[in-house]
């Protein structure tokens, strides 16, 4: 007898179906891009810190679960959709295509912090592991490569958050933590309540760790507000902030250094007439930015002698942004304490100058890709001592510019007895994008993190002064000669964040790694059970 096979066609999908499928395949890439954008949108000049949570419970929401490939190729389209916008004025002037390259690079990272996320994304209480890799995965973009781009730390679009009183207890890692924690907590809780809507049961783990990481954050940010204080504890000094602004936008303002510094001995020269007048308070001191003078003044006798008038009009010590260009050797990105008696004084170099601004890491091989590297003719040389100066009984912390976004920098002025921060900067060259913005509210953080008092001189604006618990008191339009002028409060004690400095960024790296030794041991138990039942069958 012979048996006659049969087989029975399946029909392909309708074009309907095939259209209703087709979809789903691009959830979970669009749901990583939006996450990215809404972190974008919690950064400044918006004052939407908040968005930074449903961006993080979406990012949960695009990870849990996933394989770690998966997890890598959501996470870089999660970067993307963060810094393709965040980072748009480093093109600013010399065309996409570096902006396009740090994006892509920067990316990679993220790409790599989402996979670790998806890593322990199925442990009970993801949510506290999930927000330790995030914050390892910043620690690692704030080091490399060339001495790390902390640009984006979810901590500087908090300026006006909630949680920002949490800067003062651990610094921007165990703030960024607390604002990624409550994010992911808030997906948890979504989960559970839709599990509870299908099933009518409540999962106490589950729950119990939504309920924590969206009360802990919140409870623990409400708590640390004591320690958000203006109170003058060391006295007060009146600061004077010059903006001199430049002749036009963007790199040709170079060109022009005379004219900037024309600019800045103008305006304190007006600042001095005013005081003398009665129509502003006398400061006592004065800080011009970054770059106020690119003509070296040890060199230029023609310089030397605009600044000394400026300083002598004004009569209170003021601190001058110079490139000073010795004959041999790299470039100095200089603040000089200028005395109105004694001419300069002292002298602080930008101890981290910027990778591709400042100086061209691999020049022979970037120019192949862009020609505008030879732009920086000459390359930056780094500084080592930490800047503080005693301007008229106050000791000063000076951070140049970029060195703002790095932790270090900031506090080893505090550290070494600074009472008021200033972080003078040149924003020219970025024009009028959100960049002077971005920074502006890296130094709003670092005020309330070291409780200090911080003063932003910018050549072209936006330049601030920023009271100890972040508040702007005084604040310039881009692109407008101004000096402003405020009373300060000093202050002398050391915040928990000054005082432990990286132990609680290391700390959350080591819960981090905690957290991926429990899945890596979690699959050697199931690869040897596996193992284990093979033998069984195989002697059974």
């Amino acid at each position: 007898m012979s048996a006659t096979m049969t087989t029975v066609d399946v029909p392909p999908p309708a074009p309907d179906e095939r259209r209703g499928r087709l979809p789903r395949r691009f959830v979970r890439p669009a749901a990583a891009v939006l996450a990215g954008v809404l972190l974008f949108l919690s950064f400044p000049p918006r004052p939407l810190w908040w968005l930074a949570l449903p961006g993080f419970a979406l990012l949960g929401w695009t990870l849990r679960g996933r394989r770690l490939r998966a997890g890598f190729g959501l996470g870089y389209l999660a970067g993307l959709g963060f810094l393709l916008p965040l980072l748009v004025w480093t093109g600013e002037e010399v065309g996409a295509g570096p902006w396009l390259a740090l994006v892509a690079a920067e990316s990679l990272l993220v790409a790599a912090t989402c996979l670790l996320v998806a890593a322990v994304s199925r442990l009970p209480a993801w949510p506290v592991f999930a927000a330790a890799a995030w914050i390892t995965g910043e620690a690692v973009r704030a080091r490399v490569p060339f001495g790390g781009f902390p640009w984006g730390k979810i901590a500087f679009g908090q300026a006006d958050g909630l949680f920002l009183p949490l800067a003062a207890v651990g610094g921007t890692p165990v703030l960024g933590f607390a604002v990624a924690l409550c994010g992911f907590g808030l997906h948890e809780a979504v989960r559970v309540l839709r599990a509870y809507r299908r099933t009518g049961a409540l999962p106490r783990g589950p729950l119990a760790a939504a309920a924590l990481s969206l009360l802990v954050p919140v409870t623990a940010a409400l708590a640390a507000r004591p320690l958000v204080s203006d109170t003058a504890e060391a006295g007060t000094a009146t600061v004077a902030a010059i903006q001199g602004n430049v002749p036009r936008l963007g790199l040709d303002f170079n060109d022009q250094r005379r004219a900037v510094l024309d600019n800045h001995a103008r305006r304190t020269e007006r600042l001095a007439a005013d005081v003398a007048a009665g129509r502003a308070p006398r400061p006592d001191f004065v800080l011009w930015p970054e770059n106020s003078s690119d003509l070296d003044p040890y060199r230029n006798d023609d310089a030397r002698m605009v600044i000394d008038r400026a300083v002598t009009a004004i009569g209170v010590p003021t601190v001058v942004g110079a490139v000073l260009t010795p004959e041999t050797g790299p470039l100095r990105n200089t603040l000089i304490q200028w005395d109105p008696r004694r001419g300069p004084v002292a002298t602080y170099d930008k101890r981290h100058v910027q990778p591709f601004g400042e100086y061209i890491p691999m020049r022979s091989f970037v120019r192949i890709f862009n020609k505008d590297v030879d732009r920086v003719s000459r390359d930056f040389g780094p500084g080592t001592e930490v800047g503080v100066f005693d301007l008229a009984g106050t000791k000063v912390g000076l951070a140049t510019c970029y060195e703002a976004a790095f932790d270090w920098a900031v506090r080893d002025t505090v550290t070494h007895g600074a009472r008021l921060i200033s972080v003078p900067s040149n924003n020219a060259t970025f024009g009028r994008s959100e960049m002077t913005y971005q920074q502006l509210a890296m130094s709003r953080v670092r005020a309330v993190e070291h409780s200090r008092s911080v003063v932003v001189p910018v050549t072209s604006g936006v330049s601030a002064i920023i009271r100890p618990d972040g508040t702007i008191v005084r604040e310039s339009r881009m692109f407008t000669p101004d000096a402003l002028v405020a009373e300060v409060p000093l202050r002398s004690s050391l915040t928990p964040a000054t005082r432990m400095g990286t132990l609680p960024e290391a700390l959350l790296v080591l819960l981090a790694a905690a957290g991926l030794g429990r899945v890596a041991y979690g699959a050697a138990r199931r690869r040897s059970s596996a193992t284990d039942r093979g033998r069984v069958h195989g002697n059974s």
